[in-house]
This record gives structure tokens, sequence and C-alpha cells, in this order.
């Protein structure tokens, strides 16, 4: 109709691809300001998804849905283990972090997936599956939970916020952790739940650098982005 206004909007388009920054050992509180820092870049210039992988020193974090009490020792008792407590903004309730643990943060745009919550964790769950059939396991899903499991023993928890539709926090891969440090806690609120991982589970256990390769492979499968390239913290800081 002449004299009519175009109303019609056109979107900027996501990113096709993701990088990947390879922290290797952070404290929990550096993990999650370098987590800030990619948002904010996310936000302000929307040029590639990222996923962050990295290892903790020894932490326990309590999500929002916690109970302290599945925080089995006093903080006295932490302390001389050398083992930091943290709440954490993250869905979910008791984990541990440490060595041996492949953590893994994305910093996605929640449009990827049509800002669907429930789809992005069994996603996430998805693409840890994926990755523990390059070692010949079978990753399993249990119902209302969230997590994977390997013969009904837990090998991988997700745990994840959401800050303007650009995802935080994530997922923890059991590679080859001393198993004891789950005792101090009631892993993600399941008293009866074992705890495994893939040393435990797997005739020759792999490497961490072979574990994050086919971590990256079975992300940009999942999530359908292509791999921009691995940066270290500080090359990447950089840019």
């Amino acid at each position: 109709m002449p004299g009519k206004t175009d109303r019609t909007v056109t979107l900027p388009s996501l990113p096709t691809g993701f990088h990947v920054l390879q922290a290797g050992r952070l404290s929990y509180e550096a993990g999650l300001a370098f987590q800030e820092k990619l948002i904010e870049r996310r936000l302000h210039d929307a040029d590639s998804e990222y996923l962050m992988l990295l290892e903790h020193d020894p932490v326990i974090t309590l999500g929002r849905g916690s109970n302290q009490a599945h925080v089995r020792l006093p903080p006295d008792e932490l302390s001389r283990q050398g083992i930091a407590c943290h709440e954490s903004s993250r869905g979910g309730d008791v984990t541990w972090h440490g060595p041996g643990q492949l953590v893994g943060y994305p910093i996605l745009h929640m449009d990827q997936i049509g800002r669907d919550l429930h789809r992005y964790l069994r996603l996430l769950e998805q693409c840890l599956i994926q990755t523990l059939s390059a070692f010949g396991l079978q990753g399993e899903r249990q119902a209302g939970k969230t997590g994977v499991w390997v013969g009904g023993r837990k090998i991988a928890s997700i745990g994840i916020g959401v800050r303007r539709w650009i995802s935080w926090h994530g997922f923890a891969l059991n590679i080859a952790p001393d198993l004891r440090a789950f005792e101090a806690i009631v892993p993600c609120g399941l008293q009866d739940v074992t705890m495994t991982s893939l040393a435990v589970e797997c005739a020759n256990a792999p490497s961490r650098t072979t574990v994050e390769q086919q971590i990256i492979r079975a992300f940009a499968a999942t999530f359908n982005l292509q791999h921009h390239g691995c940066h270290d913290l500080a090359s990447f800081t950089q840019t």
C-alpha cells in the first residue's frame, strides 16, 4: 500500500562457529571471572560462541537448589584438606571439582536453540554421551535427573546458568580424579549415587588432551557449529 511503512525486522544472524579456550588449571573464582568477561564479549561482539575447557583447584560448589546438609565435612576439615567451598549461581545441588576432571563452560547464546533450557541440558548430555562413545563407553541418561551415567554410575554432572540469554557454567566430566573426593558431599543431592570416571571404566584411560579433542568434536556436531580454533587465556585476551 502506498505510504505504508515497512515494519519487517531483520534479526542479526547468529554465529556459525565457536572458539575453544584451554584455560589449564584455575581456581573456581578465576574461572567465574573469565566467564563473566566472555559473556560481556559475547553480548557486545557476536562474532562467535565460546567453549572454555579447564580444571579447577579442589572446590565444592553449592548450586541454587543445594542443601547445605549435602556437604558432609565441616568447614575446618574442608580447610585442612585444602578444599574451598563456594555458593554458585548455577542450577543444581552440591558438586565437587578438582584435579583429574574436565570442566566445560559453554558461552552460548540461547537463540541457537530457541531459548529452550530443557533442550539445552539434553544437548549437553548428548555431547557428553557422544564423547564417551569415542572411548567405547555407552553413556546413559536417567529419567528425572540431569547428567550422564555409565552402567548406573555417574560420570558427568551438569549445572547451568543463563545471563541475558547467554549460557554460563556447564559440565564436569570425570577423567581420572581421586573418586574418594566425592565422599565429602552427597553428589548432586543423590544419596545412593556411585561416581565413576573414564580411568575406571576404560581398559586404557585416555589422556586429557584426547578427551578434550573428542569433547570439541562432539560439541561442534551437537550444536552444529564450526570449530574456529583453540587458544590459551593469555593469547586470547590479547586478541
